[in-house]
């Protein structure tokens, strides 16, 4: 698993499924990852600024907008244009995605297993796109 560093990575998860989200969180806290959740996009960057994530995992199907407009969003800001992100849907595959010209850092289709996503994450942070 994960080795033992003494700075921990923030994870900024967005995921309306509260199960889901809440899943997400513990499995990364029991990682040692420092991880803060949102069910919705309205205050996305605002946290982003605030938080300075290592990574942000995005749910493409929220409430109150598109993972891949909020893809764009973050891509097109100078100040985090850096940040990688992880999107995931339980509706789109990799194949299917269509996230325009603006690509993530990785994709999952829920639902996921969760060695694959902890290897996703731990690939992303390590540099790699898949």
């Amino acid at each position: 698993m994960k080795k033992n560093t003494t700075t921990y990575k923030k994870i900024l998860v967005i995921e309306d499924n509260h199960a889901i989200l809440d899943v997400i969180t513990l499995i990364l806290q029991s990682e040692s990852y420092k991880v803060t959740g949102l069910n919705k996009s309205a205050d996305m960057m605002t946290h982003i600024d605030q938080m300075k994530p290592d990574l942000v995992i995005l749910d493409i199907m929220l409430p109150d907008g598109d993972g891949r407009d909020l893809l764009k969003e973050i891509r097109t800001n100078s100040s985090t244009a850096h940040i990688p992100v992880l999107l995931i849907s339980a509706k789109y595959t990799a194949e299917n995605i269509q996230h325009g010209e603006y690509k993530p850092n990785g994709f999952l289709p829920k639902p996921f297993d969760i060695d694959e996503l902890l290897d996703r994450i731990e690939g992303i942070l390590a540099g790699k796109t898949y």
